[in-house]
């Protein structure tokens, strides 16, 4: 039979402090509380940086191999194909790691962790929101390392820095949007590679069927119309725009009513599902 060590002499003077308190702590804020669950995320990354892999050498591979495989044919050459490249190619590797927040969501769930969640006094959307805001950092990674390769390989901004910060900011504000598609997907499905399938189905033909690597212009009359009101076209052009000078305000209008419209429709069936969960 085995007994427990005893506890250090400061452990159980605290403990004893916590016991004793005739007055509760005080309630963490709502930002306080999300905050906290955004370095919880950071936290994770830390033990386990294979999570970074989707940030970092899936935007590189995606670039370097569309970019020397495909740049010649399309454009004439890799360095003319970068430019309207390299900020498609941007949306896409942002847009398509936005699937982890709803696998990470339904991990939490089958680890039973999600259930301690619950039972914890805090503002009840905190650990999503905060998910969520753990995530908007790995996209500012993954953009960082998108941008910095095409700039080692060519491509040349005309909007000059700031065009390129707000086009990473108006993804990251696309991202953080449409990350609540994916958690209602954790929420709802049964395990995580559920959630990655069903995420994949409707990234695939989200991403591949708009304007990231060919011009709307060369495809079928049919095939152009649905390209021209996928909102990722509207978020690749308006992402170019900005990046090379000559931005149309209508598709940066385009982009941030898409925004609202996600969070407006599954935030709260995400809250309904989240607060329903057993």
């Amino acid at each position: 039979m085995t007994t427990a060590p005893p506890a250090s002499p400061l452990v159980e003077e605290d403990l004893r402090k916590a016991l004793t308190m005739r007055t509760r702590p005080r309630r963490p804020s709502a930002l306080s509380a999300a905050l906290t669950f955004g370095w919880r995320a950071m936290l994770k990354i830390r033990h386990v940086p294979d999570q970074l892999f989707d940030v970092t050498i899936f935007p590189i591979m995606m670039t370097l191999i569309f970019t020397y495989l495909f740049g010649g044919a399309l454009a004439g050459s890799t360095d003319a194909y970068l430019q309207v490249f390299l900020p498609g190619i941007l949306v896409q590797s942002i847009v398509m790691i936005t699937m982890y927040t709803g696998v990470g969501m339904n991990e939490d769930i089958a680890k039973g962790v999600f259930d301690r969640f619950r039972t914890l006094p805090i503002w009840r959307p905190a650990a999503i929101v905060g998910a969520l805001f753990g995530d908007v950092v790995r996209y500012t990674l993954g953009a960082t390392i998108t941008i910095v390769l095409g700039l080692i390989l060519g491509f040349r901004p005309s909007g000059g820095v700031v065009g390129v910060v707000l086009g990473v900011l108006l993804l990251l504000v696309f991202a953080f949007s449409l990350s609540w598609v994916w958690t209602m997907f954790g929420l709802i499905l049964q395990t995580s590679k559920s959630v990655m399938g069903w995420s994949m189905m409707v990234l695939m033909p989200l991403t591949f069927g708009s304007n990231i690597y060919v011009s709307p212009d060369t495809m079928p009359s049919w095939l152009e119309a649905v390209v021209n009101v996928n909102p990722v076209t509207h978020l690749v052009t308006a992402v170019r725009g900005l990046m090379h000078g000559n931005v149309g305000f209508a598709q940066v209008g385009w982009v941030l009513v898409a925004c609202v419209a996600l969070v407006a429709v599954f935030g709260p069936i995400v809250m309904r599902l989240y607060s329903k969960k057993r």
